[in-house]
């Protein structure tokens, strides 16, 4: 079995949950007592959204580049970004580690792809929504999808529930009302699908919160893991 490398504390709440997935899903796959060989770079978040929300994204990047490189040393054979925002430092993580980075959006194209769908919607930070180098220029280069994102308002009530609620532990039904009723307008867009594009978001939203599929990134970058540290 290979070492997943994780980066993760972006923030812990999604960390634990794809800790919980990865050795889960292990256990499944080899039964007895077998778990997921990891190792986790956590960060202290405070630091790095102060730095992506002040517009240093190059401090930021380094940042979590130099997290890559840890894991590295420490003897991950690859490594996972256990958050979409991060991402954006994707390539400088594979650079500064040397090693394989399985990038969030990859499996996320590829589960949207096998359904048959185009046009998706796309729920996620501020950054995630409005930056096409973390999710949706790989999804339409790669993948040939038209992603869809909410409008002013509504992208500003995603990012509110995230930052003030979500990755304290808060899940609030009046938040996945909220959602509920911004994933229907995406709906009346014309998406297909919608994929939530923040690890902290599945916790909140469920499968039966919009009338198309969702696609969770958390679960299906967790499974890709498993697959590759298993191959």
């Amino acid at each position: 079995m290979k070492t997943i490398g994780i980066i993760g504390g972006m923030s812990w709440e999604s960390s634990a949950l794809y800790y919980t997935l990865l050795n889960r899903e292990v256990q499944k796959r080899l039964g007895g007592l077998h778990s997921a060989s990891t190792l986790m770079y956590s960060f202290d978040f405070d630091e790095v959204e102060t730095l992506q929300s002040s517009g240093r994204e190059q401090a930021s990047t380094a940042m979590i580049a130099q997290a890559g490189a840890r894991l590295a040393e420490g003897g991950a054979d690859f490594i996972v970004i256990a958050c979409n925002t991060a991402h954006r430092a994707a390539d400088a993580v594979a650079k500064a580690s040397g090693l394989p980075l399985l990038h969030i959006a990859d499996p996320v194209g590829e589960a949207v792809r096998a359904d048959g769908l185009s046009r998706v919607g796309l729920i996620g930070s501020a950054h995630t929504m409005r930056d096409p180098a973390i999710l949706k220029g790989r999804l339409a280069k790669r993948y040939d999808l038209d992603v869809v994102v909410p409008g002013d308002a509504d992208a500003a009530e995603v990012d509110r529930v995230i930052l003030e609620e979500l990755v304290l532990g808060k899940f609030l039904e009046s938040s996945r009302a909220r959602y509920r009723q911004i994933m229907a307008r995406l709906v009346e867009k014309g998406v297909e699908g919608i994929i939530l594009g923040c690890t902290e978001i599945p916790l909140l939203v469920k499968p039966g919160d919009a009338a198309v599929p969702l696609y969770d990134t958390s679960t299906l970058h967790a499974m890709a893991a498993v697959d590759m540290a298993l191959a």
